[in-house]
């Protein structure tokens, strides 16, 4: 099986695409008028939800759901496990632009947004006790380092370029990028298990604010446990998507390795999740039927539906299969992370929030634009691996190909 990645080749603008870019410059529309006239005038945010769609979704849930690139390095690089290397350019692609939007979105929703480059240089202002501070550092200096990652399918395209000082230049990086890579997959793989732990820690913070059916000490390792499983799932999902759309012949052999390693995950998820309400008395929280109670009961199920979907071997070499448990998993730890810091969060009977049509829109809007920056990279760059060889028949023995023939003994 080949590992070189190849461009998907193609048109841009397709029907699709330019459906895309509409909802996208709809979305970057609102964006301009959330920069022009304030956060108050845009969103539901108030001083009891300070946070609101932007956060919880695009950055606590769109970070998770980019971190393939993350699980798979864990994978490849630190588990030797290269077979699944043809995966790993377009995991990385991914988790890039859910990373850079995820850090934009963060840019919408502070008020004194022209600032914020302050952060990684006013070091003589760090709060060193504050986890916030720890996981904006780390969430900026990955979409540095995920990019450099992604850099080489630029440079290959730049060696096959018209103009000779740009082959040159590509030729250059690459050889640096030999060299150093090894250092930049490390910190690809140190930053995400930094700040996706701390975006648990960041909710221990509102104590008894924060319904007692989420509130745990482990929420760190919650969190950091749902990012890897999200992460192998948004990989099955973007390959099986990818194979579908593209006309391409699935990874399915590749994809079924996965959706083995994702069940423990799931099953690690849930004991530690229930084990935790047992020991904290709040299991009884959990049978209470009212609609935190409902979410959290949902959570469970998506995880055990998605989890028992692949446990026998012959169901995780199914390419429906494989999709369908990857997509449920994936909304299992979307709404995990979302009622942890929106529905489970309790400021007081005096706040309410619902998001603005204006959070809708620029959401959906930040995602057409993802997927169509995705589109664009994958036809014009090497991110896709080659497509696997397609699947050999046995050829039939001397007797069967006699019988065939109609001639027998």
């Amino acid at each position: 099986m080949s590992v070189g990645a190849v461009p998907v080749g193609g048109r841009i603008l397709t029907k699709p695409f330019k459906a895309l870019a509409a909802v996208a410059a709809v979305g970057f529309a609102v964006i301009a008028l959330r920069f022009a006239v304030g956060l108050g005038a845009t969103t539901a945010m108030n001083d009891g939800y300070a946070w609101g769609l932007w956060i919880a979704y695009d950055v606590v849930t769109g970070t998770a759901f980019a971190c393939g690139g993350y699980a798979l390095a864990l994978l490849v690089y630190i588990m030797n496990r290269g077979r699944y290397h043809p995966l790993v350019r377009s995991a990385i692609l991914t988790s890039a632009m859910g990373y850079s939007i995820a850090g934009f979105s963060v840019m919408l929703d502070i008020g004194r947004w022209w600032g914020a480059w302050k952060v990684p240089f006013f070091v003589w202002r760090w709060n060193p006790n504050s986890v916030l501070l720890e996981v904006a550092l780390c969430i900026m200096a990955y979409v540095v380092v995920v990019w450099i990652e992604l850099s080489p399918a630029f440079f290959e395209r730049g060696r096959t370029a018209a103009l000779p000082w740009v082959r040159r230049l590509s030729e250059r990086a690459l050889v640096i990028l030999d060299r150093g890579l090894i250092w930049i997959v490390a910190l690809g793989f140190l930053l995400p298990t930094m700040h996706q732990s701390s975006l648990g820690s960041l909710m221990l913070i509102a104590g008894p604010r924060l319904h007692p059916l989420w509130q745990t000490p482990f929420l760190p390792l919650l969190f950091l446990i749902s990012c890897l499983g999200m992460g192998f799932g948004a990989v099955i999902v973007e390959s099986s998507m990818a194979s579908r759309f593209f006309g391409r012949r699935p990874h399915t052999q590749m994809l079924a390795g996965l959706a083995a390693i994702v069940v423990p995950i799931l099953l690690a998820f849930a004991a530690i999740r229930f084990g935790d309400l047992m020991a904290r008395g709040a299991l009884p929280l959990l049978f209470a039927f009212d609609l935190r109670s409902v979410l959290a009961l949902l959570e469970f199920g998506l995880v055990v539906v998605a989890g028992a979907m692949l446990v026998t071997r012959t169901a995780r070499h199914r390419a429906g299969t494989q999709f369908r448990a990857a997509m449920l998993l994936l909304a299992a730890g979307a709404l995990y992370r979302f009622d942890t810091y929106l529905v489970a969060f309790q400021p007081g009977p005096q706040w309410s929030y619902f998001p603005s049509l204006g959070e809708i829109v620029v959401t959906v809007g930040l995602v057409a634009f993802e997927v169509l920056v995705y589109l664009v990279l994958v036809k014009q760059f090497p991110i896709l691996g080659a497509q696997p060889a397609p699947p050999q028949r046995p050829r039939p023995s001397g007797i069967a190909r006699v019988e065939r023939a109609g001639v027998t003994g």
